[in-house]
């Protein structure tokens, strides 16, 4: 830190007496560079006798050596009250040393705070430090606080939440979104997943799987699709340690950014980690008491020089968020959404809280964390599980089927909800001609299927899917419910099935009508008998 004289040197004549007032110090100096000087000598002399400070101001200098020897501006004068601004004459005048109305004020009388820029990652920042020969004499024993937080109450993980790896199957399902053209929230709802879908977009263009366009990097995105799921799941935490595109202040839930300015996720992310770090292995921390730690301690956390007023933020109502007095719905928020979004989709973070479904109350580092922050891929089963498919067309891949080979199915079938957390898709005509839009091949399909179940494909299915390839659409089922169809044996065949109480008048030797509601029936008779089918959409 500078020393008292440099401290001392740019303030006028009333500021320097005002000091040498507080201290009973004589001046007789013919200008402000030399009574600086001299006051600056006095000042070292009389470090010694600093036991006579005030408790509230002996504890804010132990506060700033514990700091390093200093702290931003507006976050000294945020803890220990302002300093006014006061011309020459005014200070005369009012005599503020005498009646300060703060602890900053009382130690910035006393010249043992100095005001000055220094560089800092965010740039040039304004600091409040204590000059070098009174650091000096300060008690070494000013130490910061060895954690931010307390251990949880029971109360407190009465409910425990585990880490899983969810997250690659979402961003499975995400990738195969894209390249279908589907709503993304619409996928999200359909198969209830567990990670933001707003964040996994965010995480797979900072991992290169998707462009800023929203666009699938199709080599990429299938290189990662065939790791396993360890190393699949280190890319992505890699990716979001190291990106400094991924921005989760704007990513909050309720919070509109608006305007140009900037801030540093990556240096926010590295500062919240190194806290969480610092809490005891395998004990379960408060998350409320952290927060109220950081707003405590480190409340500029990510606010470069401690302004609280240079960015425009919004909630969902409206409401401009600046100023301190709202730190916990930007600054609190932010914390509360890494630990129970990004550290816990990710597998870092175990969480627990008082009941289910209620807010996280508590974290503890999971198994896996070591590995993932020290770059090793942790232990995660392997992908071996076989697609089943039925002889209606529908197929079943399990959490464990190789992602790459659910990523394919997905674009060539009809997607439906999940049933006992397994994946659902729907052989259709519909999804068959949207994957060909795509330059997707029926025999494309034909060969995966056939690959993952083997003789247990229903031959039906082998059928549909040849007859598929090579003319299209087998029947058409319109809202009228009139089935017709391309051949009189189909028609024949189906007649003779079980299909037959849900058919009406027989309109031709191509056509016939079906009862209402029951076309859907008819369509899954129509594959057992190896024929695709639609339903028209009415105009």
């Amino acid at each position: 830190m500078p020393g008292l004289e440099h401290s001392l040197e740019g303030h006028d004549l009333a500021y320097l007496r005002s000091v040498a007032d507080i201290w009973r110090v004589e001046l007789d100096a013919p200008d402000a560079r030399t009574t600086a000087r001299q006051l600056a000598a006095h000042l070292a002399q009389l470090a010694t006798e600093l036991d006579v400070l005030p408790a509230a101001c002996a504890q804010a200098l132990a506060a700033l050596a514990a700091s390093g020897g200093r702290l931003p501006w507006l976050q000294f004068i945020r803890a220990y009250g302002e300093v006014r601004e006061m011309g020459p004459a005014r200070m005369e005048k009012e005599r503020p040393q005498r009646s300060p109305v703060s602890i900053s004020e009382q130690l910035w009388y006393r010249g043992l705070v100095g005001r000055a820029f220094f560089d800092s990652p965010e740039g040039p920042v304004e600091f409040a430090y204590v000059p070098d020969e009174i650091l000096a004499v300060l008690p070494k024993t000013a130490v910061a606080p060895a954690h931010l937080g307390r251990p949880a109450r029971p109360e407190e993980r009465a409910d425990l939440r585990p880490v899983s790896d969810a997250i690659l199957d979402d961003a499975c399902s995400l990738l195969a979104t894209l390249r279908l053209g589907k709503p993304v929230d619409w996928a999200a709802d359909l198969e209830g997943w567990h990670t933001d879908p707003n964040f996994l977009q965010a995480l797979l263009r900072a991992a290169g799987l998707i462009d800023p366009a929203g666009k699938v990097n199709a080599s990429a995105a299938r290189n990662w699709l065939e790791m396993e799921r360890g190393p699949a799941l280190l890319a992505l935490v890699t990716a979001w340690l190291e990106s400094e595109e991924l921005n989760e202040l704007r990513l909050l839930p309720g919070l509109a950014a608006e305007g140009g300015w900037q801030n540093e996720p990556r240096a926010t992310r590295s500062k919240v980690l190194s806290w969480l770090q610092a809490t005891p292995a395998n004990q379960w921390w408060s998350l409320p008491s952290f927060v109220a730690d950081v707003k405590q301690q480190q409340p500029a956390f990510q606010r470069p020089g401690g302004d609280f007023d240079a960015w425009y933020l919004r909630d969902a109502q409206g409401n401009y968020l600046r100023g301190f007095e709202h730190w916990d719905s930007v600054e609190g928020a932010l914390l509360r959404y890494l630990v129970s979004g990004p550290l816990h989709w990710l597998g870092l973070l175990e969480l627990a809280s008082s009941r289910a479904e209620a807010q996280p109350l508590a974290l503890r580092w999971s198994a896996w964390s070591q590995a993932l922050l020290n770059q090793h891929a942790p232990a995660l089963p392997k992908e071996q599980t076989k697609l089943k498919v039925d002889s209606q067309g529908q197929i079943t891949a399990a959490r464990l089927t190789p992602r790459a080979v659910r990523y394919q199915v997905a674009r060539f079938c009809s997607w439906m909800p999940p049933r006992k957390g397994n994946y659902q898709y729907q052989l259709s005509a519909a999804a068959l001609l949207a994957a060909r839009q795509q330059g997707l091949q029926a025999t494309h399909l034909q060969t995966l299927l056939q690959a993952q179940a083997g003789s247990a494909l229903p031959p039906n299915l082998v059928q549909a899917l040849r007859r598929w390839q090579q003319h299209g659409p087998q029947a058409q089922l319109a809202p009228r419910l009139v089935l017709r169809v391309q051949s009189a044996a189909a028609l024949k065949a189906l007649r003779a099935s079980r299909a037959a109480r849900w058919l009406g008048e027989l309109l031709g030797p191509l056509a016939i009508t079906v009862k209402p509601g029951a076309g859907q029936q008819v369509l899954q008779a129509l594959i057992e008998l190896g024929y695709l089918g639609e339903i028209e959409e009415s105009e």
